[in-house]
């Protein structure tokens, strides 16, 4: 019941955290591409989708984190993003 994964961490623990966010989207449309090809075998595609909720997962509370500081930064008060067509002379 050996099973073969395309994953770097051969200890066992699974794959490791991205080291970025970039990281982990870069990852992710890798996935998602071999995932697309549909030549990806059963058990090599489960665990794609394993790992790629794990990185969905990763990037949402790299974002979260991030809203909040710009929260903090901003005082709490998200101000809307502007158009461009405003405020011309």
């Amino acid at each position: 019941m050996a099973k073969k994964t395309n994953g770097e961490g051969g200890d066992g623990a699974g794959p490791a955290a991205p080291a970025s966010f970039e990281e982990a989207m870069a990852e992710l449309a890798q996935l998602v591409t071999q995932m697309e090809s549909g030549q990806l075998p059963l058990e090599a595609s489960v665990a794609a989708y394993a790992r790629g909720s794990e990185l969905v997962k990763y990037c949402a509370g790299q974002l979260d984190k991030v809203e909040a500081q710009v929260r903090i930064l901003e005082g709490d008060m998200l101000k809307p993003f502007a158009d461009g067509d405003e405020g011309a002379p």
